[in-house]
């Protein structure tokens, strides 16, 4: 309702319709941001699909120790964010959306055959407001263009007594008779002159309660639009907080941890970890002499001799390479017949090194199995 045009009747619509509009408003901010949380879902799948493509390329590349530990952890860290965008998405639509859903039933009430109670009240008040008000309007226009007719008709005489007394063809008589009639349309039209001045007088008079109704009925829909408008100030920092990423801790320590990860890569470490594993470094099993022992038949059944053979061949290892050793390196194992450990980590070693590099230990509670021999040393 603009100040300059509030007295004219009618004309508070659309101050009324601010609550359709701030209805219709939530509507549209629950619609956007649940496309924002389908972009924020989208994105942290991709994120998973990334990490889940180059998983096994990056496990099985040729880069190695903290090199190869640091590649790794932008996927892990893809991860950890992946789950972030999750929860942003979902707080986008269960938090945010189910806030402002909530708050627009309580706020708004709708009627049964349309519109808002909220839009009628308002709507009631400004008419009965303006009530008195249209009806003087009404009464001064009326008296208005009253006195602008008799004023047009008095202007008519004047035009026709200045014609007939500059012409020497028109009589006395009709002079005269032109005379009366401008003198009777004066009179007519001080006589409205007066009344339109009273009606106006009234109007003048009566416009400062006028205004005063008028703008206690707009401070109460001021009052309605201030709440709305906090409201929806807090709803959107809510949505802020659940979008910025920046400041939340928990990405804060992802990068935190890559950075650490990055920073970690050490060019001494990992070569002598391929000097120890390829190079000079590695174990090496010389060749020996070995002398021939002939085998014992035995004439014992099939699951005894499974048993004595398993029995034996523990026992036997034990006896040719029984030695306790410590982890020097973490180590997870790949197959199923190989031991995992941490560094500082000890257990027995059963079998020698093979041709291949690997040895047969046994951990606490008979977990056997083989484990590179350059992740050890011998205690």
């Amino acid at each position: 309702m603009s100040k300059g045009k509030q007295i004219d009747p009618g004309n508070y619509q659309r101050t009324v319709k601010r609550t359709e509009d701030a209805f219709q408003a939530c509507n549209d901010i629950v619609v956007c941001f649940q496309e924002r949380a389908r972009v924020e879902r989208q994105y942290a799948q991709q994120l998973s699909e990334w990490s889940n493509k180059w998983k096994p390329l990056v496990d099985s590349s040729p880069l190695y120790g903290s090199l190869l530990q640091a590649w790794q952890c932008f996927l892990s860290s893809a991860d950890r964010l992946a789950a972030l965008h999750s929860s942003v998405c979902r707080s986008l639509v269960s938090e945010d959306g189910d806030r402002v859903r909530t708050w627009q039933k309580e706020t708004f009430h709708k009627k049964l055959f349309g519109g808002f109670k909220e839009s009628q009240d308002f709507g009631t008040g400004f008419a009965r407001a303006q009530k008195p008000w249209a009806k003087r309007l009404k009464k001064l226009d009326k008296a208005r263009s009253a006195f602008h007719k008799v004023q047009r008709k008095e202007q008519t005489a004047r035009d026709r007594e200045v014609h007939a007394k500059g012409n020497p063809d028109v009589a006395i008589e009709k002079q005269r008779k032109i005379q009366e009639e401008r003198e009777l349309a004066q009179q007519e039209t001080e006589k409205v002159r007066a009344r339109y001045e009273k009606v106006l007088e009234e109007v003048t008079r009566y416009a400062p309660r006028y205004m005063e109704e008028m703008e206690c009925i707009f401070d109460q829909s001021q009052e309605e639009e201030r709440k709305r408008i906090s409201f929806l100030k807090q709803a959107f920092l809510s949505v802020h907080r659940h979008l910025d990423v920046t400041n939340n801790e928990s990405v804060k320590a992802v990068y935190n941890e890559l950075h650490n990860t990055l920073m970690a890569i050490s060019e001494q470490d990992d070569l002598r970890w391929w000097k120890n594993t390829h190079g000079p470094g590695m174990p090496t099993d010389w060749p020996q002499f070995q002398e021939w022992t002939p085998e014992k038949k035995s004439k014992k059944g099939k699951k005894e001799k499974e048993v004595e053979s398993q029995q034996g061949t523990i026992e036997r290892s034990v006896m040719i390479g029984g030695v306790k050793v410590r982890a020097l390196y973490d180590y997870d194992g790949q197959e199923t017949d190989e031991l995992s450990f941490k560094a500082g980590e000890e257990f027995l070693k059963t079998e020698d090194e093979d041709d291949q590099g690997w040895c047969r230990g046994m951990k606490d509670g008979g977990r056997e199995g083989l484990y590179p021999a350059n992740y050890v040393e011998t205690v």
